[in-house]
């Protein structure tokens, strides 16, 4: 995929990332998501369906979108991998530099809520 591509999918603030269950049913969820080199990255709760069905399965679509999901441009398909710890917080750090405050927050309620006890993990998106 081009940079422009790259560049275009992690400008929003918003990206829809669809993944696949067992039974190949798709299932889009936005996530915040930041660039890193020629790729894309996102961190979620390491217990998240999104992490499970990437495990499983790592073919992913990408499309910019808004807050609630609506997509607002056009998809790319992709192959998306969890990363070890060290990776994981790297990732973190690149979201919390793209979104500051808001990442700060929301990730201080996580950790209240639930991901204190499950922990975060990274995922890479290499978009085709």
């Amino acid at each position: 995929m081009s940079s422009l591509e790259v560049e275009r999918l992690a400008r929003g603030k918003y990206l829809s990332l669809t993944t696949f269950k067992k039974d190949g049913s798709a299932v889009a969820t936005p996530v915040w998501v930041a660039r890193d080199g020629q790729e894309l990255v996102v961190i979620t709760d390491a217990t998240s369906g999104k992490a499970k069905r990437i495990r499983n399965n790592g073919r992913v679509v990408l499309a910019p979108c808004d807050m609630r999901g609506k997509v607002t441009g056009p998809s790319v398909d992709g192959m998306a991998q969890l990363t070890d710890s060290t990776e994981s917080e790297h990732i973190a750090a690149q979201i919390k530099r793209k979104y500051g405050l808001a990442y700060t927050a929301i990730g201080l309620l996580e950790k209240l809520r639930r991901r204190e006890a499950h922990g975060s993990v990274g995922i890479r998106i290499e978009a085709n």
